[in-house]
């Protein structure tokens, strides 16, 4: 009988135990920008105002491409179709990497540069530290800091180098897509 018991109790702990496990936070943030996949929408540049580069033109994110461990998000500015923002997953860390081509599709000089989330964040907020290859690339960019969050509502890119005043914020409206965008420069429908 208090065998029977014991077991009850060790299998009834193993049940409680099993179902208490939650998704990490990286993963419900993957999966919240996965459902996005083949969408596109259009946003503001929140910072800084007066960005010669950005300021005033049409800024259009199109989550483009979706596989199991990495998302695409060609980034236009304007006629501009030169950036893509990487994301992957592995073993439940978010990397991020900036794909920048020419017109004709070639590779940038300064390209896939980036940063590795250290730990699973949270699931609306995923924080990339510039890596060691960006550093070796873009030694001012040792300090670099991308986030990028997400929710209902909306989608931020924010890049900050730390002790600079540099902070560059583009908000995306999540709440009204827009019609597909073409090809990013280097993509082949």
């Amino acid at each position: 009988m208090i065998k029977n018991l014991l077991f009850l109790l060790v299998i009834g702990l193993i049940s409680v135990s099993a179902t208490s496990q939650t998704e990490l936070p990286s993963q419900q943030f993957w999966n919240t920008l996965k459902a996005h996949c083949g969408k596109a929408y259009q946003g503001v540049l929140k910072q800084p105002k007066e960005d010669k580069a950005f300021g005033g033109k049409q800024l259009t994110m199109h989550v483009r491409s979706c596989s199991e461990n990495e998302i695409r998000i060609p980034f236009f500015v304007g006629d501009d179709k030169s950036r893509t923002w990487i994301l992957t997953i592995n073993d439940g860390i978010i990397s991020l990497k900036h794909d920048h081509r020419h017109e004709d599709g070639s590779e940038d000089e300064i390209n896939f540069y980036g940063g590795t989330a250290s730990n699973a964040g949270k699931a609306n907020i995923q924080f990339f530290p510039a890596d060691v290859h960006t550093q070796q690339m873009i030694p001012g960019a040792a300090t670099n800091v991308w986030w990028i969050t997400v929710d209902e509502t909306s989608f931020t890119y924010n890049l900050r180098r730390l002790g600079t005043d540099r902070l560059f914020t583009v908000v995306m409206d999540l709440t009204n897509p827009i019609e597909t965008p073409d090809a990013p420069w280097g993509w082949e429908e």
